[in-house]
């Protein structure tokens, strides 16, 4: 009797220790390394030595200066807008 129920603790505890996801052990991150994957328009994008065209760089300079100038200077407020719907005034 009390070597059955020590096989049957044994056999219990063994069953811990025992790998119970293989199949999803396996698959872990494949969804989400799927939609990374599915984001990236051009894999080969890094390879491309071709410049970018469609602004020459002056103009590019130019906005992009005034792109920075607008975080150093805050905007004027516009001025305040009144009306009077009384008979004062």
């Amino acid at each position: 009797m009390s070597l059955a129920l020590g096989l049957a603790f044994l056999g219990a505890g063994l069953q811990g220790c025992a790998q119970t996801t293989p199949q999803w052990d396996r698959q872990f991150g494949v969804a989400t390394r799927s939609n990374l994957a599915a984001q990236v328009l051009d894999p080969a994008a890094a390879a491309n030595t071709n410049p970018a065209t469609g602004i020459d760089g002056r103009a590019a300079k130019g906005a992009h200066d005034r792109y920075q100038q607008s975080f150093a200077q805050p905007e004027s407020a516009p001025p305040a807008l009144i009306i009077n719907a009384g008979g004062a005034r």
